[in-house]
């Protein structure tokens, strides 16, 4: 496992700066209530590209060398992380490539191809897309750049940890929606560091459950793959990610599709705010169980979600061209 240094978190930080939004971190008065305790979200759905993921992204492509940014970056990605290279490989005039699942949002499939990069959604799901990535880097030279390891990209995420510490220094407890580790991992590199107190709570959806069985099994555990409103945390769990997960979680929950659905309406109704299942699943943590250790904050990971998707959630009709 490699993991970046506390140090490294504040060097990204420093890079990073102009370059990425530091998104707020905002008192919720209905999820207080709900929750039964002091409640913040972190609005990384507000980030320029609509999730986290630009952080670790942007420093994993700023610290590379410069032979390896001429030869380019190829990525396996469910959407936000793409986002994320393809807005920083054309801020620093790199070539991208970037393999999404069919199953991939459009609204995230788009915006990687409008910003330059080129876009493989041939793979039927994120772990062929995965495959197909590494095949190509080794085919052609090109650097690969995971979304979930590395000790820059885990340095960039962990940003999202810092500000939170800044903003709120009373917070005891963060729930983070759990994928591949790499956002718990990074934030975990700081907080086990400058706050020990400090619980981290992962939020998976109860059907792309990888991380989640794979702690409670001791070792790397294949769930199906299914469809889920939480597109952005499915996937299987490699090694390393577990041993992230390991280091980083204190616990792991998780909600039902239905749980997520309902987080997404009630963030619309309660906040006038539009995220996605994999942006949501922190709140719905937070609205389905109690017994939380405020101040609690509940990371709000990405806003990206199809219009087709936001529909039926919230029971809108598409607009008549």
């Amino acid at each position: 496992m490699i993991l970046p240094a506390p140090p490294d978190v504040l060097a990204a930080a420093r890079r990073l700066r102009g370059v990425i939004q530091r998104t707020p971190c905002s008192y919720s008065a209905p999820l207080s209530a709900r929750s039964g305790a002091e409640a913040y979200l972190k609005w990384e759905s507000q980030q320029s590209t609509g999730s986290f993921k630009l952080r670790g992204a942007f420093n994993a492509l700023l610290t590379m060398p410069v032979e390896d940014r001429r030869r380019g970056v190829v990525v396996a990605s469910a959407g936000n992380h793409g986002l994320g290279i393809a807005y920083a490989a054309r801020t620093l005039g790199m070539r991208a490539r970037v393999y999404v699942p069919a199953t991939a949002p459009s609204v995230k499939r788009d915006g990687i191809a409008a910003m330059g990069a080129e876009v493989d959604s041939s793979q039927p799901d994120y772990d062929a897309a995965h495959e197909a990535a590494l095949v190509c880097a080794q085919r052609s030279g090109m650097v690969y750049v995971s979304p979930c390891t590395g000790a820059p990209l885990l340095a960039g995420q962990g940003t999202v940890g810092l500000e939170i510490l800044e903003d709120l220094p009373s917070v005891r407890t963060l729930i983070v929606p759990v994928g591949g580790g790499g956002l718990a991992g990074g934030i975990a590199v700081l907080v086990r560091a400058v706050a020990p107190h400090v619980r981290i709570v992962g939020v998976q959806s109860a059907v792309t459950n990888a991380m989640a069985a794979s702690i409670t099994g001791g070792r790397r555990t294949t769930v199906p793959v299914v469809p889920t409103l939480a597109d952005g945390l499915a996937g299987q769990v490699d090694d390393e990610g577990l041993l992230i997960g390991r280091f980083a979680l204190d616990e792991i929950v998780l909600v039902t599709e239905r749980e997520i659905a309902d987080s997404m309406l009630w963030l619309s109704r309660m906040h006038g705010a539009r995220v996605e299942g994999s942006g949501a699943v922190s709140v719905a943590a937070l609205l389905s169980r109690g017994g939380w250790d405020g101040p609690v904050t509940a990371i709000v990971s990405g806003g990206n979600v199809d219009q087709s998707v936001w529909n039926e959630i919230t029971g809108e009709t598409a607009a008549v061209a």
